[in-house]
């Protein structure tokens, strides 16, 4: 994989179709399979960040150019205003979708960009029911703690990956209604920050530091 630091928040980085599968990724599951894509993504990312120093917090944008024989990804930390709204995209493009998932080989001459703003859950629907979030200081989870006060078919748990801390959230989505749950991830981004973190690359790359019950358990213990 061959790497380029553009500046400050943004990075570009080349890997072939045949780098991608001595990583034990198909073509097919890239292209169609989210988990693994966003899997490959962040093995990469992790590597992107070993050799120039980048490291990803909060929201990004993401740009994949499909070549023949492989993939060119720009990746830029995204600006937020004081108002917590992400800036422009600073790709000149207009067709925003997923990364690496619902690619097709007749789309490898065109350009695609996907929107991973990951600080606001804008767009949150009756479907989506888990939430990964990236925890800037554990204090911050305290006055949350205080504040939110979740049902029983609200599970939480809290883990430690890359020295950092994560909060999972997961919603029984039959039990919570569209407005409930919107309701509650905005209380949350008001002291945590969305992450596209998945729940597997925690579980098999980081430490479960509380199973259940994260902000009874936080109150209990810090408060």
């Amino acid at each position: 994989m061959d790497i380029e630091r553009i500046n400050e928040n943004t990075v570009k980085f080349y890997i072939s179709y045949i780098d991608i599968e001595k990583r034990g990724f198909s073509r097919d599951e890239i292209w169609f399979n989210r988990d693994k894509s966003e899997e490959l993504f962040w093995e990469m990312m992790d590597e992107i960040n070993d050799e120039s120093d980048f490291e990803v917090e909060g929201p990004l944008w993401i740009q994949v150019h499909a070549m023949d024989k492989g993939l060119e990804v720009t990746v830029t930390r995204a600006q937020v205003n004081r108002d917590g709204k992400k800036v422009d995209s600073p790709f000149e493009v207009d067709d925003k979708g997923q990364y690496f998932s619902n690619m097709s080989e007749s789309s490898s001459e065109e350009q695609q960009s996907y929107d991973e703003y990951s600080g606001l859950f804008t767009d949150v629907n009756e479907s989506q029911n888990e939430f990964t979030f990236f925890v800037k200081d554990f204090e911050d989870l305290i006055p949350l703690a205080k504040r939110l006060e979740l049902p029983s078919y609200v599970s939480t748990s809290l883990f430690a990956y890359k020295e950092r801390y994560y909060l999972y959230v997961n919603v029984d989505a039959e039990l919570m209604n569209e407005e409930e749950i919107k309701n509650m991830v905005s209380i949350l981004t008001e002291y945590v920050s969305g992450s596209s973190v998945t729940i597997h690359r925690m579980k098999e790359y980081g430490n479960e530091i509380m199973a259940d019950e994260v902000f009874e358990q936080v109150l209990k213990y810090f408060s």
